[in-house]
């Protein structure tokens, strides 16, 4: 099955509740182990990223990821475009309720244009890759003024399997709140949808905004590698 039409058989109904509802959606199979195991395989081929971040170094945790270098690989590039104009409605939507003028294209390319635009021209989907004692701290990932408020992992290992621990940790912050934790194991092939920095939530003096943060909590075992898909360009 193309990519295309993996990703337009995803119930894109259940996805936009979840996400307006929580902040974060799971979007069960999208790639077979045979697509995993190919995308994990390039971490290893220098040749494919721009840059590589030892997490350590900056105190961003432990473990280490690559961002992949124009032009980005077929499978990323196609996972990238399919699955930009299924999320564009839903922050255009979030950008409208919260006060976010920053305009949402329709199309990926229109939207990377903005982009170029703030200079922010590096490409920043990427892999990332833990091993026993690894985590990243809770972060958000943002790269310049253009920001897409969604951001997409998909699991490229198989959890209990290829390693333990390394659950993907969510913290969103309401105003005079604690705040709230969720933690996601998804499949091997599964995509985990959610927030980049800010969704709206509806409250008793109008819609307010929920800042929201991502990590991975510690590798146990084994090794645990993730492709994440990130909208907007780097400076």
């Amino acid at each position: 099955m193309k990519t295309t039409d993996r990703v337009a058989a995803l119930d894109w109904a259940a996805i936009a509740t979840d996400l307006n509802a929580q902040g974060f959606a799971q979007t069960g199979t999208l790639l077979d182990a045979d697509a995993c195991r190919a995308l994990a395989a390039l971490y290893d081929d220098d040749r494919r990223f721009r840059s590589t971040v030892v997490m350590a170094r900056h105190g961003f945790g432990r473990g280490e990821y690559k961002y992949f270098a124009n032009p980005l690989p077929k499978q990323v590039a196609a996972l990238r475009r399919a699955l930009y104009p299924r999320l564009a409605p839903i922050a255009q939507a979030w950008a409208d309720a919260i006060g976010i003028t920053q305009p949402i294209p329709d199309r990926l390319d229109d939207f990377l244009t903005l982009c170029d635009a703030a200079g922010q021209t590096r490409p920043t989907p990427l892999i990332l890759r833990y091993g026993p004692g690894d985590y990243n701290r809770l972060h958000q990932d943002l790269y310049g003024e253009v920001v897409f408020p969604i951001q997409v992992a998909i699991a490229l290992s198989r959890p209990g399997e290829d390693f333990t621990g390394g659950e993907i940790v969510l913290t969103e912050q309401r105003p005079r709140m604690q705040s709230q934790a969720h933690v996601l194991t998804p499949a091997q092939g599964e995509a985990v949808i959610f927030t980049t920095r800010y969704r709206p939530v509806p409250g008793s003096r109008g819609t307010y905004r929920v800042n929201m943060r991502h990590g991975v909590a510690t590798v146990r075992s084994g090794q645990r590698l993730t492709l994440g898909i990130i909208f907007h360009d780097a400076t």
